[in-house]
């Protein structure tokens, strides 16, 4: 089975392709306003992952299964090398196609996330999730005032109310697969799987306010993209690219295209 994809035309015939993942609870929607930016210059496949948007459901979500499912759409589509940008969970898959094919990326864009375990930190979001998912709501606006009960930050409640979609009988329900989603997050908080360094041209941006990216980590990230370099966007927290895109797509076009 293969992802559900947007591309892009704009781009000269001849120019790179870049391949743009999103992270838990997204869809490919969530990083349009990066495969915009990146459209003029490159041919831009922007994917929904496994579970998320319009992809298939899967009981796997492991970062080599997903990482394959990346492999796979680029053999369908004959693309030999791409760039790969991911944000948060997309960026642990993007260092898994490049860990596992270094030979399939030419140059890796990591948004706000290192490759090591993380504690929990969507417990209240799951609560939420699922309160919503029980109470067959047939509006975003209830949604949002179930969800509240358990998020405070509208802007994380209206991220995630995007992922509602309308069912045949009229109710909302939930795109992502939020049992396996559930089940799976150990998986989803955990490291990419190392057998060996990448040695690709690897860029980390790095929101300022943001706790995913740390003074530890350094040690990890030089260990496996010994060739990384890093980008702090002051002002920003987790959501980098919506907060500042235009510093964010910057950062990320200037890389590329260097």
């Amino acid at each position: 089975m293969l992802l559900n994809y947007q591309s892009s035309s704009e781009a000269p015939k001849n120019a790179p392709t870049v391949i743009v993942i999103h992270g838990l609870f997204g869809s490919l929607d969530n990083l349009k306003v990066v495969a915009r930016a990146l459209s003029e210059q490159f041919h831009v496949i922007n994917v929904d992952v496994r579970n998320h948007g319009q992809s298939f459901h899967s009981e796997t979500m492991t970062y080599p299964a997903m990482a394959e499912d990346i492999i796979a759409l680029m053999d369908e589509l004959a693309i030999a090398q791409a760039h790969i940008v991911g944000h948060s969970m997309g960026g642990k898959v993007a260092m898994q196609v490049a860990i596992d094919a270094p030979e399939r990326v030419s140059k890796l864009v990591v948004l706000d996330v290192a490759p090591v375990s993380y504690h929990s930190r969507h417990d209240a979001i799951f609560q939420a999730l699922e309160g919503v998912a029980s109470a067959s709501v047939s509006s975003r606006s209830q949604a949002d005032e179930l969800m509240s009960e358990y998020i405070a930050t509208p802007g994380v409640r209206q991220f995630l109310a995007k992922s509602l979609k309308k069912t045949d009988k009229g109710s909302l329900e939930w795109q992502f697969n939020l049992p396996v989603l559930k089940q799976q997050y150990a998986n989803i908080l955990s490291q990419p799987v190392v057998n060996d360094s990448c040695l690709c041209d690897t860029l980390f941006v790095k929101g300022g306010d943001s706790d995913y990216i740390l003074p530890e980590h350094k040690e990890q990230i030089m260990t496996l993209f010994p060739n990384a370099k890093a980008k702090v966007i002051q002002g920003t927290g987790h959501w980098l690219h919506a907060e500042k895109p235009a510093a964010v797509n910057k950062s990320i076009v200037d890389f590329l295209t260097r």
